[in-house]
């Protein structure tokens, strides 16, 4: 008597649409647009914290602007007002910030984290990677209570990390990733050579 082994696959394959905007490079002209968009919104930001050299402004002299930011959201206001932060357990984060001196570390990694997301973006270089962190900035942000464009900017980010793997398709990705994988490729087995055998002479 025959049997027959039933195996359910574990991974559900994508629909079409999923297919074609996130994983098709003919969708890579529009990432591109979307990259440059987010991607300058990024790099003004971080080139302006860098360039900034007010007293009270500055984020990567002493941090004195990234404070004065903390300190105007961890405020809590008298009633009937409501604090900046609705969450109390962001609000302890921030004011532990402020309170262990953080703002001469944090302000040099905004700045320059601004920017470093703004250039992979634009240049299309790691475009997952930068888009994880800009849309973690985003939600920060949000957290602080700054709305803005973050919501915008969060949205975008979301589907731009959908799309790494072709929303670099046009920019330095098409060259990095052939070259350098992802960190879960698994590189092929060699097949083992086994040596030859000697011929053994017949005797007749």
């Amino acid at each position: 008597m025959s049997s027959t082994r039933i195996t359910k696959s574990t991974v559900i394959a994508d629909p079409p649409l999923a297919r074609f905007l996130f994983s098709d490079t003919r969708m890579a002209p529009v990432w591109l647009l979307v990259r440059i968009y987010v991607g300058w919104a990024w790099l003004d930001a971080g080139l302006h914290k860098i360039q900034d050299v007010g007293a009270t402004t500055n984020y990567i002299y002493d941090g004195a602007g990234i404070l004065a930011f903390w300190n105007r959201i961890a405020a809590i206001p008298a009633a009937p007002a409501k604090p900046v932060i609705t969450y109390d357990w962001y609000r302890g984060f921030i004011q532990f910030l402020i309170d262990s001196h953080a703002e001469v570390v944090m302000g040099k990694v905004i700045a320059f984290g601004e920017t470093a997301v703004g250039l992979g973006l634009i240049f299309g270089a790691f475009v997952g990677v930068a888009a994880v962190g800009g849309a973690f900035m985003n939600l920060n942000f949000m957290l602080a209570g700054s709305a803005s464009t973050n919501p915008v900017m969060l949205l975008l980010g979301f589907l731009l990390v959908l799309a790494w793997k072709t929303a670099g398709h046009i920019g330095l990705d098409r060259f990095l990733m052939p070259r350098l994988g992802t960190p879960w490729k698994v590189p092929p087995t060699e097949k083992p050579v086994y040596p030859t055998p000697a011929r053994v002479p017949s005797t007749a």
